[in-house]
């Protein structure tokens, strides 16, 4: 199966500004996320095709490459390889925002892996 072309997956013009890309990244991810889509197969493989194609257009490099030779510029050796290189993470923070999760984070256990950090110091 053949990948489809990034910008169209996001549903933005190849001249799309770096704004236009994230808000719709945004909100595409978050109507296919696969918590508000429990037990939809189709929704997780939208959700991360999503991020493959924001991951490579939000980088003016890869963007850059990804536009000079599609995704022949991510195959083969050292190249991106597909979904299993995907950060989450930063997903995470782009689609919503890094405060919230600094604030989730820091509240769910944050403070208690500072503090086992501190006991095993000891």
């Amino acid at each position: 199966m053949s990948k489809r072309d990034y910008y169209e997956v996001l549903g933005v013009q190849k001249n799309a500004s770096d704004s236009e890309i994230k808000k719709a990244f945004r909100n595409l991810a978050k109507d296919n996320h696969p918590d508000k889509n429990p037990n939809d197969q189709a929704a997780e493989t939208r959700f991360k095709e999503i991020n493959e194609a924001y991951e490579t257009l939000k980088n003016p490099q890869s963007r850059s490459a990804y536009d000079q030779f599609g995704h022949a510029a991510f195959e083969g050796a050292g190249g991106r390889g597909g979904f299993s290189n995907f950060d989450f993470t930063n997903a995470f923070s782009d689609i919503f925002g890094s405060d919230i999760f600094d604030d989730i984070f820091d509240g769910f256990g944050g403070a208690r892996r500072r503090g086992r950090r501190r006991i095993a110091r000891i």
